[in-house]
């Protein structure tokens, strides 16, 4: 099939702006709890849709007795906490335009953000954001003001007490009115911003909660504890969602604190990139392991993936899955996948997958301990979802069906083209960029995928990634590295092989597995993965995690040889995206001795 699309539940009018859900629903359910934020004794107090109206309405007052104006630029640099959302819906409420700046970022970056938004203020979460920002304000003449979060902000408010509700309702935005530029991550060059319109965030959101992800929230009690980087647009999107369908939202700004926090805010369902969910696994196996329960891990993992394939049989377990099987996935639910459920809060029956492909043996592996993990598609330009599994119409490898609403063509060399109200109108203030990103009305995503006969996408791969071999093999790197890292004591991995004689990996070692593997070996406690790269244990391990990959691919396609790095790939040193993904240009340069190593 070359084109698929499912027609628009919702249409957005021409007066709609995202900010309008904000006193729609303090009108309609003004005690209805809208959000939860985290108390500084760590409970979670509920925020009604009152509440927070009247939180958004004197925070925008105070931008607006600021001398903010509809259309100016705000940049936003923190991680994801409750305030953002207040400062999203406050900006937009006094029509100003929020340039999230990746808290990741460097500060070249961060100065490039700001300068190239022309921001007229930013809103930094900490002085370390701050002084990234203050560094550079010689060389940034729109920007006019530095406010710090948490100090600045109800002082913000405080003073906007003399402006009325009348010149607020003024500053309203149109649907066609931008109302973020959220920039690429920038893994081929200086990051683009995309211009995403009120109607783009709403004819996302609105056809997502009314269409394939209805039913995670038609009982009315569902909820997310957000913890991605809001200054994603995956994040973002869902932020929008859940406040349009009524879904409790909660924040936890720090990692560390993710498991507790799931713990207390016991989420319906989850948001997560493909990685957290392979560091689950990884997690929970090389626990087992290092507690002496391997095998028992193994047999139960193998039932958990057993169970959900039965599940594509016949939607009745108790047709499709036999009585042993039936009888096995009983007890394992008692020892092992209860623990794993408790781990996401104990109420989380979804999870939504996006950013990167999920493995599909990780996609059963979890519908089988009863978390389904619904896995999309979809990029910064499209607003997020171009596509998604939904629950009751799911196709584990497969990203899903097109939103409704989104059209999906699959181009003659086999790129995915796209198109609906949903897609960007323009990169910022980059004519020439925009209009190479478009063929005929349709956005080319770089991406290489297919559709099936009803409609089910399917990313194979990336067009600017493929590798091609000496021999003139095209080889996806994406199907190899995804089986590679669920070998739990693989963290991150690089397949190369462009214009070389074969395939070869670049392999990272998980810090946390590495000790419990090392402690469950004998191995000098003591001991770093640049000691024991020539260890035959750890060596044997990086082949099973190579020869398990190359099931997936043909011969020509396989990884012949690999090398295992010192260190991990981290945000931080630049070579991940803020959704985790490598940046392969980056890698490229930075371990190019590696790879050389690998063919001489």
């Amino acid at each position: 099939m070359r084109e698929y699309s499912i027609p628009a539940l919702a249409e957005i009018p021409a007066s709609a702006n995202a900010a309008d859900v904000v006193t729609r629903r303090a009108a309609e359910q003004p005690q209805a709890v809208m959000l939860r934020r985290k108390t500084a004794g760590g409970a979670w107090a509920d925020v009604t849709a009152a509440q927070f109206a009247a939180e958004v309405q004197a925070l925008a007052k105070g931008f607006i007795a600021a001398g903010m104006q509809a259309g100016d630029r705000i940049g936003l640099m923190s991680h994801t906490r409750y305030e953002w959302t207040l400062i999203d819906y406050a900006l937009w409420t006094a029509g100003a335009i929020v340039v999230p700046i990746y808290e990741t970022s460097s500060a070249e970056q961060a100065e490039w953000i700001a300068g190239n938004s022309e921001a007229r203020a930013v809103i930094a979460e900490n002085d370390k954001f701050a002084s990234m920002i203050s560094g550079a304000r010689d060389r940034l003449p729109a920007l006019e003001h530095l406010w710090l979060l948490d100090t600045d902000l109800p002082s913000l408010t405080a003073g906007g007490s003399d402006v009325t509700d009348e010149t607020v309702k003024a500053r309203a935005r149109a649907a066609a009115d931008i109302a973020t530029i959220i920039y690429t991550s920038g893994t081929t060059g200086r990051p683009k911003g995309c211009e995403l319109t009120h109607e783009n965030l709403l004819a996302a959101v609105r056809n997502a909660f009314m269409g394939p992800l209805a039913s995670i929230h038609a009982d009315g009690t569902a909820s997310t504890l957000l913890f991605l980087p809001l200054a994603h647009v995956f994040a973002r999107v869902i932020e929008v969602g859940t406040l349009e369908a009524g879904i409790v939202l909660g924040h936890c700004p720090d990692m560390n604190d993710l498991l507790p926090d799931l713990g207390t805010f016991q989420p319906t369902f989850v948001l997560a990139v493909p990685r957290v969910f392979e560091k689950v696994y990884n997690g929970a196996e090389a626990k087992a392991a290092g507690e002496g329960k391997g095998k028992i891990f193994a047999r139960a993992a193998q039932v958990a993936v057993s169970y959900s394939e039965s599940l594509d049989s016949s939607p009745s377990v108790g047709r499709a899955a036999g009585l042993a099987l039936r009888a096995q996935h009983a007890l394992f639910d008692r020892l092992v996948y209860g623990k794993l459920r408790a781990a996401l809060g104990g109420k989380a029956e979804w999870a939504i997958s996006g950013g990167a492909a999920l493995a599909p043996r990780l996609g059963h592996f979890f519908r089988g301990i009863g978390v389904s993990v619904l896995e999309g598609y979809g990029l910064t330009e499209s607003t997020a979802p171009v596509s998604v599994n939904r629950p009751d119409r799911q196709k584990i490898g497969s990203v899903g069906q097109p939103l409704p609403g989104v059209a999906v063509r699959i181009g003659d060399d086999g790129e995915v083209l796209v198109r609906g109200k949903s897609i960007f109108p323009a990169y910022w203030r980059d004519d020439a960029s925009t209009k190479e990103a478009f063929i005929d009305g349709w956005y080319a995503t770089g991406d290489i995928g297919e559709l099936d006969d009803e409609g089910f996408l399917t990313i194979t791969g990336r067009k600017k990634e493929m590798i091609v071999t000496a021999g003139g093999k095209n080889v996806a790197p994406a199907v190899l590295e995804d089986r590679m890292r669920m070998h739990a004591l693989i963290s991150q991995c690089m397949v190369v092989g462009d214009g070389r004689p074969f395939v070869g990996v670049l392999v990272t070692i998980d810090p946390e597995a590495f000790g419990l593997w090392k402690e469950r070996l004998g191995k000098p406690a003591s001991a770093t993965v640049a000691d024991l790269r020539d260890d035959p244990d750890l060596n044997g391990e990086v082949q099973a995690a190579v020869d398990d990959a190359n099931q997936a691919v043909s011969r020509a396609e396989s990884i012949r040889k690999f090398r295992i790095l010192d260190g991990d790939f981290t945000q931080e040193q630049g070579q991940l995206s803020a959704k985790l993904g490598i940046k392969r240009a980056v890698l490229a340069k930075e371990f190019a001795h590696e790879i050389e190593a690998l063919y001489s």
